[in-house]
């Protein structure tokens, strides 16, 4: 099967998954914010943060590095084999020195809560081969199936113990759950993708190693970007304003599943395979983010309008103030897809070191943010600062992408914003007049009404010939081919 084919149906595969999953996910987050404290979640959430940071070493960016084709890593098998090996030997290294952290420097619920969480997130990262070989072959339909697999088990986990009166165990369930389903999705359900064995070739360990050192910090530095700020919450602000802040964060990110994490999942695999043709990797580069940018302006900005109703309607007065900060990480979750698909971008063509550096700089951006945004104007201050990070990181990133691949930043933008402005304005205008009934669902339905079919319009007037050509693509892509004999 070809490139464009097993692309458009990883995508596919992923966004039916990810309608499924959201869907899930999103009423067992809204039952458990309803009923556990908000603590609760900030304790989850902060011992989460450590953990999840520490691994970030632990990983060395080897994941990287077998994606990446070279002819250290032609043989998959061997590669594969050697990438187990070094994974195993990282993660009992990281074990060891977390575990003896924790014990010396954490106490209490903390302190148990990271021991768990060290134990179930090491596991999930040890079984973790069989994904990768996927994720290299972009073959997505087995991942796709993981992801509502784990989604409505621990779905079920989850709410029977918060039913049942537990708090925190009703968090951790979920990742003991998805331990256990991903083993068997990747090792027990037929056919079997690979199964583990130890390998160790100097030149396929020494290019890892080699990889890994230029992408480690390219990964470390995304995942502290992705997690300082929850860190220092937790931190400067204490667990309530970490569970509200969290929380916020947590559901201002299902708008973007729907589309734009399946995209990012094929998108590094696409790019490897073309990294070699300029021409073939501008489209596919264009289209990936064209695509990116229209789905989430479109999720993301009628999530920003309805979320004072969308808290009030359904997850109760106690999270009414995380509602500001609510709509501020809709803004990141708006630009944060097109953010990771330019680093995948480098990533596959072999210059991790380009994300590094640009990392670096929002790093110092989002720590002088934190400090003087935060501290002023708590969880709200802390989201306009990740919110300034992450637009630097993108500029600079755009800027340096032009090494390797052709586009219009025009072409990308104007016709998605125009869009958004006009269908935002106008539900805003027709909602704050006396004709629509003083109702959180009554305000909800109108701007919905009036926002999706003005951005609909404003794509079609714009961008209709874009709109069919992206159709035909995808269209010549998925549809059968006639055999011949």
């Amino acid at each position: 099967m070809n490139l464009g084919k097993r692309s458009i149906e990883s995508v596919s595969w992923n966004i039916v998954a990810n309608i499924n999953r959201i869907a899930i996910l999103l009423i067992r987050s809204i039952l458990l914010a309803r009923w556990l404290p908000v603590e609760t979640f900030g304790v989850y959430g902060f011992a989460g943060v450590l953990v999840s940071l520490s691994l970030a070493l632990a990983t060395f960016g080897l994941l990287g590095a077998f994606i990446h084709r070279s002819k250290e890593t032609e043989n998959e098998q061997e590669a594969i084999a050697n990438y187990f090996s070094l994974r195993i030997l990282f993660l009992s290294i990281w074990a060891i020195l977390l575990g003896t952290g924790t014990w010396l420097f954490a106490e209490g619920l903390v302190q148990q809560t990271i021991f768990i969480l060290m134990i179930l997130l090491g596991g999930l990262h040890v079984i973790d081969a069989p994904k990768a070989i996927l994720i290299r072959r972009v073959a997505h339909k087995r991942l796709a199936a993981l992801q509502v697999l784990n989604a409505l088990l621990t779905t079920i986990a989850s709410l029977a113990l918060a039913k049942m009166g537990a708090t925190i165990g009703a968090l951790l369930a979920t990742d003991l759950v998805t331990l256990v389903t991903t083993f068997f999705v990747l090792y027990v359900w037929p056919p079997a993708i690979w199964r583990p064995r130890f390998a160790w070739d100097p030149d396929v360990i020494r290019y890892y190693l080699h990889f890994g050192k230029r992408n480690l910090l390219a990964t470390l530095l995304i995942q502290v970007l992705d997690k300082i700020d929850d860190l220092w919450t937790g931190y400067y602000l204490g667990a309530a304003s970490l569970g509200l802040y969290g929380r916020a964060y947590a559901f201002a990110t299902y708008p973007r599943q729907l589309l734009a994490t399946p995209l990012n999942q094929v998108a590094g695999g696409i790019y490897a395979e073309l990294k070699t043709n300029r021409s073939y990797l501008s489209k596919a580069f264009f289209r990936t983010n064209a695509l990116l940018i229209r789905s989430s302006f479109l999720l993301g900005g009628l999530m920003a309008l309805v979320a004072p109703e969308f808290v009030q309607i359904f997850l109760g007065e106690k999270w009414i103030p995380m509602t500001d900060t609510f709509r501020l990480m809709l803004i990141f979750t708006l630009l944060d897809p097109i953010r990771r698909t330019i680093s995948n971008l480098f990533i596959s063509v072999g210059k991790p070191e380009i994300v590094s550096y640009i990392r670096m700089t929002q790093l110092v951006v989002l720590v002088g943010g934190l400090y003087s945004l935060g501290l002023s104007f708590d969880i709200v201050g802390v989201a306009l600062a990740v919110n300034i990070m992450l637009a630097t990181g993108i500029l600079l990133l755009f800027q340096k992408a032009r090494t390797y691949v052709d586009f219009s930043l025009t072409r990308l933008f104007t016709t998605p914003s125009i869009g958004l402005a006009l269908g935002a304005g106008l539900a805003l205008l027709i909602t704050n007049t006396s004709i629509v009934p003083d109702s959180e669902w009554w305000i909800a339905g109108v701007k919905t009404a009036v926002f999706l079919p003005t951005y609909a319009l404003i794509l079609l007037l714009l961008e209709r010939n874009q709109l069919q050509e992206m159709w035909v693509f995808i269209w010549q892509k998925l549809r059968p081919r006639p055999t011949h004999t």
